[in-house]
């Protein structure tokens, strides 16, 4: 008789983003778990596909990307950020930033190696590091401001360590890294060979006048780096899985050799009608007032119930206290607020290997107006 064989992931379930999902719909709720928006993307977006569709662009495009769009990243990222990266040895295009940081992670990360991931964290990290053959070193982001804790990064760090994963704007918490925070990172790293995998997905989305301090502003941090960045975030598109990485030739070199065979290139017509959407800068230079109009009034809503609502610097989520409105774990109050509020968020303990459980959830607000003012109506029952 046949025997599976033993799992590469024994630890990996149902997610709780599938539970919360499928709780929503059952119930009815308004899902604000979801990351992504329920509003469509820019129409002129959709005619740069449908143009390159008819224009003949359908077949394998080159593995790095086309042309046109690794040119116009590495426009956009020396424009924005002061780093130049080489559309030809630098710049490829993946199939979602997730590919892109298990592709680094295949790319650099040998069996026995350690992987330092600063928790709570995206929830890819930690099965990328595993299916690379890493060792997890876990540092937790300082509870209730999230802020990187540089001692306990700094005593993690082991001959051993391979690499380090940052992701600023930040998911779940919703933090920002400063550039204070960046140049200690820097400093910390100088003396090192540690590979760091920058996750910038949210890169456009940072309210208040602040800016994204991006590691390729950094000459210390863009020597080492993959920088990630995701347009299905950007442009409201993040079906289409379509994202980047920039790096120097080097760590380009090792990321291809994977990235050749784990996915060989990205949809065509896609490329294409992203490279000439980039020719605006608008629709990005735009997004972060566009974000924080809708964060500001979601957070109108929110202070007129129990939540307590901790900063929400960049990205589309809001991080929210439930200590002062139910005894509950996280967990169990999202499942209780999806059933009977009927509105989904995702616990905060989720991001966490050990759920560690800070009585906080995430709430995210890349939704119609429409969609929030009913979740708020809802939620402000309590």
């Amino acid at each position: 008789m046949f025997k599976p064989p033993k799992s590469r992931l024994p630890q990996v379930g149902t997610t709780i983003f599938t539970v919360m999902s499928a709780l929503a719909a059952e119930h009815q709720a308004v899902n604000l778990g979801q990351g992504f928006p329920d509003f469509p993307c820019d129409p002129a977006l959709l005619e740069g596909v449908n143009r390159a569709m008819q224009a003949g662009h359908n077949q394998y495009p080159p593995m790095a990307g086309v042309a046109v769009l690794r040119d116009a990243v590495a426009r956009k990222v020396e424009t924005l950020y002061q780093r130049s990266y080489d559309p030809v040895g630098e710049v490829t295009i993946t199939a979602g930033a997730t590919q892109a940081i298990l592709t680094a992670l295949l790319a650099v990360v040998h069996p026995g190696d350690e992987v330092i991931v600063l928790e709570p964290c995206y929830d890819s990290y930690v099965p990328g590091i595993e299916l690379a053959g890493g060792v997890l070193v876990k540092v937790p982001l300082t509870p209730g401001s999230f802020r990187p804790d540089f001692a306990a990064i700094a005593a993690a760090i082991t001959p051993r360590t391979r690499a380090l994963i940052i992701n600023s704007p930040h998911n779940p918490s919703a933090t920002v890294w400063s550039d204070a925070e960046m140049q200690a990172l820097q400093t910390l790293l100088a003396p090192t060979d540690i590979v760091l995998i920058s996750d910038e997905v949210y890169e456009h989305m940072v309210f208040d006048g602040h800016r994204h301090c991006s590691a390729a502003s950094y000459p210390g941090l863009a020597e080492r780096a993959f920088i990630v960045s995701s347009f299905g975030k950007t442009y409201h598109v993040t079906g289409w899985k379509i994202g980047y990485v920039a790096a120097p030739a080097a760590l380009t070199t090792e990321f291809r050799k994977v990235h050749q065979f784990n996915v060989f290139t990205v949809n065509t017509p896609m490329q294409y009608g992203l490279a000439a959407y980039m020719e605006q800068a608008e629709p990005y230079l735009n997004l972060p007032a566009f974000y924080q109009r809708k964060r500001d009034a979601f957070r109108a809503g929110l202070a007129k119930t129990g939540f307590s609502l901790l900063p929400s610097e960049g990205s589309y989520f809001q991080c929210a206290g439930i200590s002062g409105i139910s005894p509950l774990g996280d967990a169990a109050f999202c499942r209780w607020l999806t059933s009977e509020i009927g509105v989904a968020a995702i616990p905060l303990s989720a991001f966490y290997t050990d759920g560690f459980d800070q009585k906080i959830i995430r709430f995210c607000f890349a939704k119609q107006d429409q969609t929030l003012e009913r979740a708020l109506e809802r939620l402000q029952k309590l």
